[in-house]
């Protein structure tokens, strides 16, 4: 097995019922250490699966998981949890309303024993600054922050444990065009300076072309495309993928163009 994670032959299936749903069917990818990975796709494509399982929330129902070559056990073990964290959607839900941000912040510190327990409040503090917030704000509420800087302060919790590899479920989707690009930015300028990796769900391709290197494209559970993010753009080979480059906004006359050669294709094809 090649690669930081790779997932050979994965699928999941639910039991709802009398009813099996295969959300997930038989699907093999590596993700390469450094690079950001972008799963694409509607709402029921299997993108958020292949995110738990990822982050060991769902075992695959078949295949295997391995990171760095060993096969992940279907219990992770607390190495795992540590190198392997995630930013969900929602920065709201996603932080204690009882605890405060530097509780919410310490809370990695103190599960994975890092750094000296003396110290461990100015490693928050330098946590959110490297997120661009003040120190100060370690005191405060999640409610009394801004939906930006929830999600920095969830960025912050994630690199916490010192992980290798983050999980982003559409971290931006709840935002503002105007955050969402600061909060993108940020994410790229972590990535460079501690070498991180990640894998960006996401159903908005306009996003993917400013983060990714790479781009999975699921649908209906199953990987339809994967390549460089310039390859996917420039000339996708499915047809699904077509129908979703041609649906993101347009603002150039290249986009243009490529739109509606997307589409004169597809009529064609149909």
């Amino acid at each position: 097995m090649t690669g930081l994670l790779s997932l050979r032959n994965v699928s999941k299936v639910f039991t709802l019922g009398q009813r099996e749903i295969r959300a997930v069917d038989d699907v093999s990818f590596d993700v390469e250490e450094g690079e950001c990975l972008a799963i694409v796709g509607e709402s029921g494509s299997g993108k958020s699966t292949i995110a738990n399982m990822i982050l060991g929330i769902y075992p695959p129902s078949m295949g295997t998981i391995a990171w760095r070559g060993d096969v992940l056990p279907a219990r992770r073990e607390l190495r795992h949890r540590r190198a392997i964290q995630l930013v969900q959607q929602n920065p709201l839900s996603s932080l204690n309303p009882r605890r405060s941000v530097g509780a919410s912040l310490r809370l990695p510190l103190d599960v994975h024993g890092i750094g000296d327990r003396s110290h461990r409040a100015d490693r928050v503090g330098r946590l959110l600054e490297e997120v661009g917030l003040p120190a100060e704000f370690m005191n405060r509420s999640p409610a009394a922050l801004s939906g930006g800087q929830r999600q920095r302060v969830a960025i912050a919790r994630a690199l916490a444990s010192e992980s290798d590899l983050v999980v982003l479920d559409e971290p931006t989707s709840a935002l503002d065009v105007l955050v969402q690009a600061r909060v993108l930015k940020l994410l790229a300028e972590l990535r460079d300076k501690r070498g991180l990796t990640y894998v960006f769900i996401t159903h908005d391709l306009s996003v993917v072309r400013n983060i990714a290197d790479r781009v999975a494209v699921f649908e209906k559970g199953c990987l339809r495309e994967l390549g460089t993010t310039e390859a996917i753009f420039a000339n996708p080979q499915h047809a699904y993928t077509r129908r979703l480059i041609a649906a993101v906004p347009v603002v150039t006359d290249a986009e243009v163009a490529l739109r509606k050669r997307l589409m004169e294709n597809d009529n064609a094809a149909a």
